[in-house]
């Protein structure tokens, strides 16, 4: 440990020293009640005990949440077994569960030509799961955090076919007025500090109205190093010969050789691009600050009004992954990476009662608009028509029987980025109140998402080409160019000329619509002992595109833009669309649950469940191409259909004292979505239901209250076994026997917490953690597919609480293990993401 962490060290561990002094000379044991908390859940979209529910439910409550240090979605993540995430920082991750992924998001996959995910989030009573990537919410003044495993499509609908999490806020609170605040500080073994506030308070304005505010602001030192290095287009893909073999293994086909990799490049002058500039240590900071209203109103007797508006920001600088084949926590980038992410989310939240049925109506709106500059530099290292725009003419097409000669300009490159989401949901459902033998839940629910995507691929070397290339304009903007080439008339939010440097431009519009109607009937075959649960969902979803996505090929030493590359979406989905093009991917459709639920006593509840899920489908950017085998790469891509066999149990035993609940599962899914490249079929990434494959499972978690005074243990894991059973896309990329993408074969975590009664009344703790994971898989494409590393990790806790004041000292990754989160081989390199090194901290909260 170098001489100046450990000076951090000491400062971090004073107060709490101090603090616990005060109360050490005289220790005795806290009283601990040797029963466990009920936890209240809506997994069934209405209040239940956790145990009574018959749905495999992972739950961290506000104390847990608090005593674990969640903030945002890594924190959490690595708190629950089964879930895993695919991505690359703040903002910008996929949820998984159970081991149901296929690919790895990135920008070329993310956003208008994103598959739909296949876990959903919410946030409250709102589903705020997007194409590409979730909403990073901070877990702040949160009263709970539900993850509903396997699939919940007849309650929760889209996009929930492998889980659901929700984020639960706490409420006003009519009682009184209280008010907190939490101060944090961290230091990192490699990296800079961070710093955390926040506070809320609740505030009753009448004995039937309360507000609760709740703000945040929290700085995350940066630890990754940008380090010198440089890049060249003599090591492009169009350069690299057959048999190269990747870092990930896989060796380069006769189909994927580089067009000119046997060419003398003799004659060829390459600009060796460099980044001293931009070379800097911890260039990966991160912050959030938000703010949430909330105000509640008792109308009357019957009915309530809940209004919430929060607003967040998630600014970033650099990249949260390294390469393992550089340094420790190191990358070289060649542009200047930074991304700024805002949301305001509007909801209504209605209850009441209509004789016996309880009604909720709960309408959102959010308004997310992202902008980023993303390097994309190592687009190099897969690009085959890359020199074509950063290349004298000479050097990418010479002429016949000449060798190649010219220049080669900087192959630095950037997207500038630029997306504006607005979504828009209503929710109507009914729960019956009878305490006879029968309940239901039933409602219905729809929805509107409207995407826009503006990306610009900036190639700097672009402008320098000799002969050059004339101004670009949108396919779609034919009041310009006319009637040439591909160009209709269509979607576009700036008419052009591009930029200078900019050689593709993606312009494009999605839209989403959903509706649904849904239902679950409950009855009590013997009461108290057997219950029937019979579920069903009917769905209808459209998904639009228009726009284009425009290139510059074709137009070397053109007088004008010649349209002839790219694609206009617009014109191969619009109303006057070729003869058999869809306008829409549409899908419609009832999927079906059933579960039998056996209670033999107060303390033990079994299940078995036959659950479906789905997800909506999409457009192809490149469909209607034609590949090998007579396959064309489809228009539309159907939803992938998953269909779950689990049974469960949840137990109380040594009365009380331990909770064990657990399931096994297994399931099917049908026609998995996935993104593919394969230069074979089309020299563009593209979607399609490339595989049918099989999940087993087991996931189980405990919480056990021991016979020593104030000593607790808790753990949870899960096993997983996945396979592609079937490939369906004739690509060689799709192996059948492949497990899927971010299947750890097991994770895990287990905790022991340990109180006691200081002789001043304070109560303290001490809480040690360990988790694990088995290795995974990043993709199930073999290009793409790199293997990600097993790991384990250490944290520890120790505190003083009282009934106004608390302070804890964490250390996080005591063993400051390089803990391989996500990797990302999509551009032929090797990026990991890693957990952050090991954290050092102080955390001070005072309660009014």
């Amino acid at each position: 440990m170098s001489n100046s962490f450990s000076k951090k060290l000491t400062l971090s561990v004073s107060p709490l020293a101090l603090l616990i002094a005060s109360g050490a000379p005289e220790i005795s044991f806290a009283q601990s009640v040797n029963s466990i908390d009920e936890i209240v859940v809506t997994a069934r979209k209405k209040d239940e005990s956790l145990q009574d529910v018959p749905v495999a439910v992972s739950a961290l409550g506000e104390e847990a949440l608090d005593q674990l240090g969640v903030d945002t979605f890594e924190d959490y993540l690595t708190q629950l077994p089964s879930v895993t995430a695919g991505g690359s920082g703040p903002g910008q991750n996929t949820i998984y569960i159970r081991g149901l992924a296929s690919t790895t998001p990135n920008l070329t996959t993310s956003g208008v030509a994103g598959l739909a995910p296949n876990v959903s989030f919410y946030l409250d009573e709102q589903p705020l799961a997007q194409p590409g990537r979730n909403l990073d919410v901070y877990a702040a003044d949160i009263e709970r955090i539900e993850v509903l495993s396997g699939p919940q499509g007849t309650l929760f609908g889209s996009s929930s076919q492998a889980g659901v999490v929700r984020m639960i806020t706490n409420k006003p609170d009519l009682d009184g007025y209280s008010a907190e605040i939490t101060l944090q500080g961290s230091m990192m073994s490699e990296g800079d500090p961070s710093t955390k506030i926040e506070g809320m308070v609740n505030v009753p304005l009448s004995d039937k109205t309360a507000i609760r505010v709740v703000g945040y602001y929290d700085k995350k030192g940066g630890y990754i190093d940008n380090v010198a290095g440089t890049r060249s287009t003599e090591q492009s893909a169009r350069f690299r010969p057959v048999g190269t073999v990747r870092n990930n293994g896989v060796p380069v086909s006769a189909g994927r050789a580089g067009f000119q990799s046997t060419a003398d490049l003799s004659n060829v002058n390459f600009t060796v691009a460099d980044n001293n500039s931009l070379v800097e240590d911890n260039f990966n900071e991160a912050s959030y600050a938000g703010i949430r209203g909330t105000i509640k109103h008792l109308i009357n007797d019957d009915w309530s009004a809940l209004l919430s508006v929060t607003n967040q920001t998630i600014e970033t600088d650099g990249v949260f992954y390294a390469d393992p084949e550089l340094g420790e926590l190191q990358i070289q980038r060649f542009n200047n990476d930074n991304s700024e992410d805002e949301f305001t989310n509007l909801s209504l939240t209605l209850e009441g009662r209509l004789g016996n049925l309880e009604v909720i109506y709960a309408g959102a709106y959010t308004d997310r608009e992202a902008e980023q500059i993303i390097d994309y530099t190592d687009y190099l290292f897969v690009g085959q028509y890359l020199p074509y725009y950063i290349c004298d003419g000479s050097v990418s097409y010479p002429a016949a029987g000449a060798l190649p000669a010219g220049n080669c300009y900087t192959p630095s490159m950037f997207v500038d980025s630029r997306t504006e989401m607005t979504v828009e949901t209503h929710e109507l459902r009914f729960n019956t109140m009878s305490d006879g033998s029968l309940s239901a839940t039933f409602g219905g629910f729809m929805s509107e998402l409207e995407l826009k995507e503006f990306n610009d691929f900036v190639y700097p070397g672009h402008t320098s080409v000799v002969d050059g290339f004339p101004p670009n304009y949108p396919l779609t903007n034919t009041a310009v160019t006319g009637l040439v080439g591909n160009a209709a008339p269509g979607y576009f939010s700036d008419p052009g000329p591009f930029p200078a440097g900019t050689v593709f431009r993606n312009d494009i519009l999605r839209t989403d619509e959903q509706i649904g109607l849904f239902g679950e009937i409950n009855y009590e075959l013997v009461p108290n002992s057997l219950e029937l649960t019979l579920g069903a969902r009917y769905y209808d979803i459209e998904v639009d595109m228009e726009g284009s996505a425009n290139s510059s090929f074709f137009n070397l030493g053109a007088a004008s833009d010649a349209q002839r590359a790219g694609t206009n979406i617009s014109a191969i989905y619009g109303p006057n669309r070729p003869a058999g093009n869809p306008d829409k991917a549409a899908s419609d459709g009832t999927i079906y649950k059933a579960t039998a639920k056996f209670t033999p006593d107060e303390d033990k509840m079994y299940y078995f469940t036959y659950s479906e899920g789905f997800r909506a489908g999409l457009l192809n950017r490149p469909g209607g191409a034609s590949g090998p085998n007579g396959f064309t790469v489809p228009f539309a891509v159907d939803t992938d259909e998953v269909k779950n066999y689990e049974f469960g149990w949840k137990t109380l035993l040594q009365d009380g004292s331990l909770r064990l609940n657990g399931s096994m599962f297994f399931v099917e899914v049908d026609g998995l979505q996935t993104t593919i490249f394969d230069t074979s079929i089309v020299n563009l990434f593209f979607s399609d239901n490339a595989a049918n494959a099989e999940i087993k499972g087991l996931e189980a978690d405990f919480i056990y209250i021991t016979d020593i005074d104030g000593l607790s243990l808790a753990g949870a894991a899960s096993f997983l076994d996945t396979e592609i059973t079937e490939k369906i896309t004739p690509t060689n990329d799709v192996v059948v026997g492949d497990e899927l993408a971010f299947a750890p074969g097991y994770q895990g975590n287990l905790r022991v917490r340990y109180e006691w009664t200081m002789s001043n009344g304070y109560i303290g703790h001490v809480m040690p953690q360990v988790t694990i994971s088995d290795k995974s898989y990043s993709d199930i494409i073999q290009i793409n597919r790199d293997e990600i590393d097993s790991w384990m990790s250490f944290d520890i806790r120790l505190g003083v609480t009282s009934e106004e004041w608390s302070s804890e000292l964490f250390i996080e990754n005591v063993t400051d293990e390089r803990a391989e989160i996500s990797r990302d081989f999509v551009y032929d390199t090797n990026r990991v993401t890693y957990m952050r090194p090991m954290t050092i901290g102080l955390k001070v909260n005072r309660k009014f």
